[in-house]
């Protein structure tokens, strides 16, 4: 049962109103149960948008992120998700603009040589470090929402083998930020919308008994609903059912299908309609920008395929800085559909009181050729890889920065068909709490654990 961590969660939650708070300061955000809440006790619902720019860091520009955020405003967002940044620069103008907006930052914590892929799932004190990078440099901010520890690591249903290893990332990742007295900012994994993997994966990654060896949040890249379409058709009602009584949080961490045009983001009026609100948190839309794959909503220019090398404003043959420009209609459509959809959620001290009713889902079974991974065996360990030999699986540890895959440094979204896919995916795996560092770990998380339970206890 979800209960002692939630009521855990609720009462830092609750207890954290204690402490004063500056009368200009972010509302935190936090996972209690299967929702986000500000710290005022509100829901939050993510209007939010995929946001690069590009490849290496969009949020070091505060001159450009002043012009896009205030477009972003106009729009209705409250939501950006950004897959690549550098833990070594300077980002506070950008989350201050961001801040300032009302707009909460999602991030991965993957680089473009850290990321696990399917076909060789690993984890190492390289990868492990590079994610410890990213979060030492966002938890400071308060508008930073969540971090994700992979992006569609499992792309086909001969994937699964990869998910422990995901999950090994969060519970990696969770540990260190605890042992960090870090703020409590959620963990989660971006999944590709693969029918073969539903709902298995989902499920998988939010079964185990330890909270402490499962997701903060599920988010899922989906791209079902296209044009003129609907809750059933779509196959949103599917999703729906999947989803339905899921312990942590789910959203749509990308949507938006161009399949046809315009787009008129019908979708957008079933998640955060009566359908699904309950369920789902809200969604990212795919994306800002327009570049060669044509899921943009602002441009910088028209397209630049001419430009010299030596031209720092293009990049893959459009400019990425200067005035955006909305495209017509489908920013217009999408900034239409937001501002008649404002589901009110439920307030933390109402639904505090339903969280001893939620439960971990069934953990899905080991099914050769489906789901090939035994829901028994244990999370892999640091410096541990798993491959394949025929029918069976083979792991071996190895040392702690060895052989990382190197993927093309690109932030675009191929052109076909299939748009589920980013060109960059990313994840990560395995240690459990006393492997990270550690007596020290066990006795600080001991004692902080000791002093909640007795709170709980003289609350309960």
């Amino acid at each position: 049962m979800l209960r002692s961590s939630l009521t855990l969660t609720a009462v830092s939650l609750l207890l954290g109103g204690f402490s004063p708070v500056a009368v200009e300061a972010v509302r935190t955000i936090s996972a209690v149960g299967s929702r986000f809440f500000y710290e005022d006790g509100t829901q939050y619902f993510l209007k939010g948008i995929a946001y690069q720019l590009v490849p290496d860091d969009p949020l070091i520009d505060t001159e450009q992120c002043t012009r896009d955020v205030k477009l972003m405003a106009e729009l209705g967002t409250n939501a950006i998700r950004v897959y690549h940044v550098d833990p070594h620069a300077n980002h506070d103008g950008c989350m201050k603009v961001l801040a300032d907006a009302g707009i909460y930052l999602f991030v991965d914590l993957d680089t473009f040589d850290t990321q696990i892929e399917q076909t060789d799932p690993h984890w190492n004190e390289t990868q492990f470090d590079r994610f410890k990078q990213v979060l030492d440099e966002f938890q400071k901010y308060e508008n930073t929402a969540g971090v994700f520890v992979g992006n569609e690591v499992l792309t086909t249903k001969e994937g699964s083998a990869a998910a422990p290893y995901v999950l090994a990332a969060a519970r990696d990742i969770k540990a260190y930020r605890d042992a960090q007295n870090y703020r409590n900012i959620p963990v989660g994994y971006s999944a590709a919308d693969i029918a073969e993997l539903r709902p298995m994966l989902q499920n998988y990654l939010a079964c185990a008994k330890d909270p402490n060896d499962r997701l903060d949040f599920f988010a899922l890249n989906a791209y079902e609903w296209c044009g003129n379409s609907g809750y059933v058709q779509s196959g949103y009602r599917e999703l729906q059912r999947n989803a339905s009584g899921y312990p942590i949080p789910i959203f749509f961490s990308e949507t938006g299908c161009n399949a046809a045009r315009p787009r008129t983001f019908g979708d957008q009026a079933a998640i955060f309609g009566e359908h699904m609100s309950d369920t789902w948190s809200g969604s990212m839309v795919y994306e800002w920008i327009q570049e060669v794959n044509d899921y943009g909503l602002v441009s910088y220019g028209p397209p630049a395929p001419n430009a010299p090398p030596t031209d720092t404003l293009v990049y893959d043959g459009f400019t990425r800085k200067g005035v955006p420009t909305p495209v017509s209609p489908d920013f217009h459509n999408l900034k239409t559909q937001w501002a008649t959809l404002s589901p009110t959620g439920v307030a933390l001290s109402d639904y505090v009181q339903s969280t001893s009713t939620i439960s971990p889902p069934e953990c899905p079974a080991y099914t050769s050729g489906a789901w090939e991974v035994d829901p028994s065996s244990p999370l892999p360990t640091l410096g541990q890889t798993q491959t394949k030999s025929g029918s069976t699986y083979q792991v071996t540890n190895v040392s702690g920065s060895g052989n990382l895959p190197v993927l093309s440094a690109t932030a675009t979204r191929p052109t076909s068909s299939t748009p589920t896919q980013l060109l960059h995916s990313g994840a990560a795996s395995p240690l459990s709490l006393p492997r990270i560092a550690g007596s020290n770990y066990i006795a600080s998380a001991s004692v902080l654990i000791g002093f909640v339970i007795g709170m709980v206890a003289v609350l309960l």
